[in-house]
């Protein structure tokens, strides 16, 4: 078998936050929704059954969690701030995507989210 690529994906984690650019959403909050991709050798979880082999998605999804809980203004930095901590906490990483969305966010029409996605190779 040739591994053409290996990745880890968590999809729709779910936070309640208050991130905004206004005084408002630091009062009131929204839901927001994290989507991740990583990028990763996995190989040795392949064939072993090892978690040890991989990287843990129950503790990437830990650091997400720690992240989310400190107020920012723009989903920008939010998702600049997870990735720096995800890359800091697994070395294992090669790259990773981050889609960070803010649901039902104050503009002038119906908009089920807003989002920005960030993709990075160390």
């Amino acid at each position: 078998m040739k591994i053409k690529e290996q990745t880890i994906t968590l999809d729709s984690l779910r936070f309640y936050a208050y991130h905004g650019a206004e005084p408002q959403e630091a009062i009131v909050g929204a839901w927001y929704t994290v989507d991740i991709c990583i990028t990763a050798d996995a190989t040795l979880a392949i064939q072993s059954d090892d978690l040890s082999g991989t990287i843990n998605y129950a503790q990437v999804a830990e650091v997400i969690k720690q992240q989310m809980q400190i107020r920012s203004a723009l989903l920008e930095h939010v998702a600049g701030r997870i990735t720096q901590a995800l890359l800091d906490s697994f070395p294992a990483i090669n790259a990773l995507t981050i889609k960070v969305c803010k649901e039902n966010p104050p503009v002038c029409a119906p908009c089920a989210a807003s989002g920005f996605i960030l993709a990075v190779e160390r």
